[in-house]
């Protein structure tokens, strides 16, 4: 009796399994939403024994802690790089716009181990991120409390990149450039006629 070549069937190697579950994941995510997430239908996907996920993973729960942990560690790193408050915006809402799949699972708490120590990290470094980016505009020259400046920042692009996805903006928007129409209203944000004490 000659034994499987599991090769054949699996062809990815021990070393990356646990990307290709999480590729077929994400893959998964983009085109039918996370509800729709089990992890047979992933091993299928991801040409694996059934058993290979929850062996990563634990459950599906833990499969989507990972994904919005790695979602999270991507959005530190792009707004790290950005040069000033409104690229930061752009680069959130190009974040988005990239990695669809992680953006709708990193905001749906009710999916994921709120405890997990990756995803806290992670999503505090993203938080530093914006912070940074807030803090080097000096809110507080206009009179703007600096933790206030963040949440309406983080919710302009956040809004922003939520509605672009969800094809609300297509009409508004129509066929200019998203991020240049984020850039304009991001100079909005804290436009502000400078003041003139008696």
């Amino acid at each position: 009796m000659t034994p499987d070549k599991p090769s054949a069937r699996r062809p990815y190697h021990h070393g990356d399994l646990r990307r290709a579950i999480l590729t077929a994941a994400l893959d998964a995510i983009a085109a039918d939403g996370p509800s729709a997430l089990s992890l047979r239908d992933l091993a299928r996907r991801a040409g694996v024994s059934h058993a290979a996920p929850a062996h990563h993973f634990r459950d599906r729960t833990g499969l989507l802690t990972a994904i919005a942990a790695e979602g999270f560690g991507l959005l530190a790193a792009t707004l790290r790089e950005a040069g000033d408050l409104k690229e930061a915006g752009v680069r959130y809402v190009r974040f988005a716009r990239e990695h669809p799949a992680h953006f709708q699972v990193m905001f749906t708490p009710e999916l994921l181990r709120a405890d997990d120590l990756e995803l806290t990290t992670a999503r505090a470094l993203a938080a530093d991120a914006l912070r940074g980016a807030v803090s080097a505009v000096r809110p507080e020259s206009l009179g703007i409390d600096t933790r206030l400046a963040g949440i309406a920042a983080w919710s302009l692009a956040h809004g922003f990149a939520t509605l672009l996805l969800s094809h609300n903006l297509d009409g508004p928007v129509g066929g200019e450039d998203p991020e240049e129409v984020f850039r304009t209203l991001a100079a909005m944000l804290f436009r502000r006629e400078p003041r003139h004490d008696a």
